[in-house]
């Protein structure tokens, strides 16, 4: 992988990690343009580029990542009261409610790994579900104002829409984001909860592969890896507030009509 290779994939990883247009159907296409191959030298540069963008959730969101932290450690060491915190602190929540989607993130993960992973072969397969993205997002029209609050229920339907994103093309932030507000979720809590609810997923990703790779013993390029995962965690900063913004206005649909172009030219043309 060149030099201008690893900076363009980490940005197009960084974006589009966070903006709802799916950053592994992204990446498929963009590998699969420029000829990059799927050996274990890109799963590590992948692998890297995700450690990128949890830097880029650490950055924004790192107050509140140290209070779920810390809920969470004071919920061990005193397990008793957490029926109590449960009802009366709400970081204390959230931390709940994210530790409810990993349950079906991981179910899943376990059970279709290995026809996922097939799927990351087929180019039009991935410029298809790019087309299913843009279905989600147009469909959040039609629920203009959402006001409600999360619940354990709803967190269990959004950990299934995380699950479903494992197809490359089918957006995370868009399934999870869309799916929350489906249920009257509102908007700028759907998308804090979608960010943040992505953090264990990708730490636990990215610490099982490197054990795999570190096992391997692969040599890498430092310079490329190293320029790569900047770029993804630079943009992915910008693209954290972008798509906050959108999802708080209402927006959604524009990056729906982008979904359908990119989808459309790749089943036309792969």
């Amino acid at each position: 992988m060149t030099w201008w290779e690893a900076l363009l994939l980490g940005l197009i990883q960084g974006i589009t990690e966070f903006v709802p247009v799916s950053s592994s159907g992204h990446l498929v296409l963009s590998q699969y343009l420029l000829g990059i191959g799927t050996d274990q030298a890109d799963v590590t540069f992948e692998v890297f580029v995700h450690f990128g963008t949890v830097l880029s959730i650490l950055t924004v969101y790192g107050n509140e990542v140290g209070n779920l932290l810390g809920e969470a450690w004071t919920g061990l060491r005193r397990p008793g009261t957490v029926p109590a915190r449960y009802r009366e602190n709400e970081t204390f929540r959230l931390g709940v409610f994210i530790l409810i989607t990993l349950i079906p993130t991981g179910i899943v993960y376990v059970l279709f790994r290995t026809h996922i992973e097939q799927a990351f072969q087929s180019p039009r397969f991935t410029a298809a579900m790019l087309l299913v993205t843009g279905v989600l997002l147009l469909l959040t029209l039609l629920r203009p104002q959402p006001e409600g609050a999360l619940s354990p229920l709803k967190s269990v339907v959004v950990g299934f829409a995380q699950s479903a994103a494992m197809i490359p093309g089918i957006s995370r932030s868009g399934a999870t984001i869309c799916t929350a507000l489906y249920q009257n979720v509102r908007p700028e809590r759907a998308a804090n909860f979608s960010f943040l609810m992505l953090l264990p997923v990708v730490v636990g990703a990215t610490i099982i592969k490197s054990v795999e790779l570190a096992e391997q013993g692969l040599t890498v390029a430092w310079g490329p890896l190293l320029l790569g995962t900047g770029a993804a965690y630079g943009s992915g900063i910008a693209a954290i507030y972008v798509v906050i913004d959108f999802v708080r206005r209402g927006n959604l649909q524009y990056f729906a009509y982008y979904c359908f172009v990119v989808g459309g030219l790749g089943l036309w043309l792969l």
